[in-house]
């Protein structure tokens, strides 16, 4: 299996709740495809250097998880669909950054 993170920005007129349950079916939609959801880091509220959408502010989150490419295609498209979400990037780490994350633990 392949280790990824993904920057998914939340809209900020969307509920916490909401925030939650959202993040809940990414991670849910991670282990379905059978990858193994790894750490959350909630960045929380940050504001935008220009509009994005029409807004100006949005919450951040970076979910790290390992996965096949069939697990990483089902959730671009999955985010990629949710109104509440204004951005996502998911991107592959490296093998010499999973090797040094593995070594500081």
């Amino acid at each position: 299996m392949r280790h990824y993170e993904a920057v998914i920005i939340y809209d900020m007129a969307v509920d916490p709740q909401e925030i939650q349950v959202s993040l809940d079916k990414t991670l849910a939609t991670i282990s379905a495809f059978e990858g193994t959801p790894g750490s959350v880091d909630r960045w929380g509220r940050r504001t935008f250097a220009y509009e994005v959408n029409h807004k100006r502010e949005g919450y951040y989150i970076i979910a790290s998880f390992a996965g096949e490419p069939a697990t990483v295609a089902e959730l671009d498209r999955s985010l990629g669909i949710a109104d509440e979400v204004v951005r996502h990037k998911i991107i592959r780490l490296p093998d010499n950054v999973v090797a040094a994350r593995a070594a500081s633990v």
